[in-house]
């Protein structure tokens, strides 16, 4: 995992795509709002307030 974040970061680098760092990130949490929201748990009211 850490050779992949570090070989994105090098592309990122490389390239001067820093532009898609937040795109990419703002990603990631909305899948981990989707994973949390299907287990239901104690983070659901905060979740369905949204």
């Amino acid at each position: 995992m850490k050779e992949l974040l570090k070989e994105f970061w090098d592309f990122l680098r490389i390239r001067k795509r820093y532009w898609l760092a937040p795109i990419i990130i703002t990603l990631l949490l909305l899948a981990a709002l989707f994973i949390f929201a299907g287990n239901a748990g104690v983070i659901s009211p905060f979740i369905y307030a949204l």
